[in-house]
């Protein structure tokens, strides 16, 4: 596990505590909390880069890539 420093403003500091203590929040969740946001943005980033980049495709290459790539993580994990 990593640890990281990070600054943030005083407004979004107390807007997370406030909603983690709000929802039930105990020791950790604050990590558990970033951990999954930044998974989220990484994730929603990626959507984005792969959505810009298939832009130009029509349904059928964009589906018969994705179809194309299924088989072949089934064959990989074979």
């Amino acid at each position: 596990m990593a640890r990281w420093n990070v600054v943030i403003s005083e407004d979004t500091d107390r807007t997370v505590r406030s909603y983690l203590a709000r929802t039930g929040g105990r020791k950790g969740d604050l990590s558990h909390f970033v951990d999954r946001a930044v998974r989220q943005a990484i994730f929603w980033e990626t959507v984005e880069t792969i959505q810009e980049r298939n832009r130009r495709l029509s349904a059928e290459e964009a589906q018969a890539l994705a179809d194309e790539a299924v088989t072949q993580a089934r064959a990989d994990r074979s």
